[in-house]
């Protein structure tokens, strides 16, 4: 049994059991007429994003802004390049199409398009720094080959892991997905990038 401020509390392997003391005891609420500013504001982790209209140092606006201040500053900032200019082809997961560099690439354009957000392609998401883009390089037996370039707010990693479960999703045929340098996938590329 344990004794602390007037309550005898014994317990055991299947109940906890309260002393009379313990229900019989008062409950004071707190009141806060003696509180006050303490003046010390000045805490970085309040002040870890530029307020709403504001951008950051970088000059990018902040997640939220209006869509439309967002797409205002992205449009000064260059889309990342596409080397492929065919039709993206748009299937659910589960498709079953043909294993070639043509069809890799439509659906790569694809995923650009409907996991947009994790990539520069709009001008929103370049409105708040997301410059990355995703590029086909080769086909390396089952692997598909890709390049990672600009900045993303997702790791790279988990960027290459949902563009690369995206086109499996569609194309079966896909046993591994991999950068052309592993260099791609680390945070000193993602911060080092335009």
């Amino acid at each position: 049994a344990d004794v602390a401020r007037g309550f005898t509390i014994t317990s055991s392997r299947s109940s906890l059991a309260v002393s009379a003391a313990a229900c019989r005891s008062r409950l004071y609420m707190s009141e806060w007429s003696d509180f006050a500013d303490l003046g010390d504001d000045d805490d970085d982790i309040f002040n870890d994003s530029p307020p709403i209209g504001k951008m950051s140092e970088l000059g990018y606006a902040d997640e939220n802004d209006p869509q439309e201040m967002k797409a205002d500053i992205g449009a000064n900032i260059d889309a990342p390049p596409v080397t492929w200019h065919g039709e993206p082809l748009f299937l659910p997961v589960g498709s079953v199409i043909e294993y070639s560099e043509e069809n890799v690439e439509a659906v790569l354009a694809a995923c650009r398009a409907e996991i947009g957000t994790m990539f520069g392609y709009s001008a929103e998401n370049r409105g708040v720094g997301i410059t990355g883009g995703v590029d086909f390089v080769e086909l390396d037996g089952p692997t598909v080959v890709l390049k990672l370039h600009g900045r993303f707010w997702h790791q790279r990693p988990t960027v290459l892991e949902r563009v690369g479960k995206y086109i499996q999703g569609r194309i079966p045929e896909v046993i591994d997905w991999v950068v052309e340098d592993p260099y791609e996938l680390t945070d000193e590329a993602n911060n080092n990038a335009d």
